[in-house]
């Protein structure tokens, strides 16, 4: 196997194999910053933008401090959807494989819509690592199943959201219980006013991380609007689609009823698409989502739950139906694609009445090309709002050099063939290390 910079760390042996395994190579920026601070016992709070690397900045220091002899909690990992606990639940897996057996740890993975009290009578031996819904663990807290008063490490994962769907209450019930000189680590793409009471009662000059703040979405994505000019919007999502041939595409609603609609009318014109929102029993996403890894769908609408909650490999486009309402969203959705290096698409199909929402969109950092779509083929064309010269361009001499440079007249897509060869040497690359 080959080198990894993740070595200068001075991990357990079996964790340095597990992420040669994963081909990882160096760390990224959030996992460089913080996994000093989390193997010396110190408290963090990282804020990142998505597709930063941060589950593997706190899940490599949490296994490389614990301690397998003592059969007793001693870290907890929170997030806030079934989906995020079970893709971090199968994260911690992966390490575990490599152990060997006096290195190894029990890991279990506690979320809602399961049988709680086959849960209950499998916790006569208490997991060395924890990793759950909020609301789930509480419950066996509460129940006297689980014994959280011994895990000296809490992990909270996607705060903001946390927040936003009521379970910071819960996860203070349970910390409460927790040992006083408690490492907390909180990772969160934005950090809410209401939020900074609860950090405060747990944290105690924490270590802060901000990862490129100056850059909203990841810098391969490239943004493309469209102007829907009060045409069938349904008819020209249908028609981006296939004129770009995604490995996988994720279209984008705000609402239950409306990811419906777009997923009815894309069925009715013959494409085989997935929907994965509220609305879906547990049985029901588990089956969708074991659908979309096997690659049966090419497409997926989805409501803004599967932009923070699950992790979907080798999405090429993402779609905007409609610009979300908070636009931190729009940074989660695009954040889709264009993971782990690679690059992606961003297509939204605006209203005239989204001009305010595109322009603090631009000064988030995101720049648009203008396109339009005629004839199964995408074109670029003049910025929406040049005839109001909003930014006076004209009046820089950068603006005119860049006049002066010709621009490209077709969108080019293609994009199937290429992300299907990325995905295949990926593939490949993890047999070879599976045979070594």
């Amino acid at each position: 196997m080959t080198d990894t910079k993740f070595e200068r760390y001075e991990f357990k042996p079996f964790i340095i194999d597990a992420i040669k395994k994963l081909g990882f190579h160096e760390p990224t920026e959030i996992q460089e910053r913080l996994i000093p601070t989390i193997l010396k016992g110190d408290s963090a709070i990282g804020q990142s933008q998505t597709g930063t690397g941060k589950t593997h900045a706190y899940i490599l220091p949490i296994i490389d401090k614990l301690d397998p002899s003592r059969s007793e909690v001693q870290a907890i990992i929170t997030a806030p959807t079934r989906e995020l606990a079970n893709q971090i639940y199968h994260e911690v897996l992966k390490i575990s494989e490599q152990a060997d057996h006096d290195e190894k740890f029990t890991a279990r993975c506690y979320i809602g819509g399961t049988d709680k009290q086959r849960m209950i009578d499998k916790l006569k031996t208490q997991p060395q690592i924890v990793i759950g819904t909020p609301g789930r663990i509480n419950d066996l807290v509460k129940e006297k199943a689980l014994f959280v008063h011994t895990a000296s490490m809490l992990v909270i994962d996607e705060a903001d959201l946390m927040l936003d769907m009521g379970f910071i209450e819960d996860i203070d019930q349970f910390a409460s219980k927790m040992p006083e000189k408690l490492q907390m680590l909180v990772f969160s793409a934005t950090i809410p006013e209401k939020l900074k009471p609860f950090l405060k009662k747990y944290m105690e000059n924490p270590k802060y991380v901000q990862v490129d703040p100056q850059k909203a979405a990841a810098e391969k994505i490239e943004h493309l609007l469209l102007p829907s000019r009060h045409r069938d919007k349904i008819g020209l999502v249908h028609s981006a689609l296939l004129t770009f041939n995604p490995y996988l595409a994720i279209v984008f609603a705000n609402t239950k009823k409306k990811a419906d609609e777009i997923a009815d009318g894309l069925i009715q014109k013959g494409m085989k698409v997935a929907r994965i929102h509220g609305d879906l029993t547990p049985r029901e996403r588990k089956r969708v989502m074991k659908q979309v890894k096997d690659l049966e769908f090419q497409y997926i609408v989805a409501t803004d739950l599967a932009a923070r909650g699950i992790d979907i490999q080798g999405i090429s486009h993402v779609i905007n139906y409609e610009l979300p309402t908070d636009l931190d969203f729009y940074i989660h959705r695009v954040g889709r694609t264009a993971r782990a290096g690679s690059s992606g698409v961003a297509l939204t199909v605006y209203e005239q009445s989204d001009e305010d929402a595109l322009v603090r969109l631009e000064k988030m950092g995101i720049t648009f090309k203008y396109i339009d779509l005629k004839k199964g083929e995408l074109s670029q064309i003049e910025e929406r709002n040049k005839r109001q010269n909003r930014k006076k361009k004209e009046d820089s001499g950068e603006a005119l050099a860049k006049s002066l440079v010709s621009k490209p007249k077709k969108v080019k897509p293609g994009y199937k063939k290429k992300m299907q060869w990325e995905m295949d040497k990926i593939k490949k690359r993890q047999n070879r290390l599976k045979k070594k």
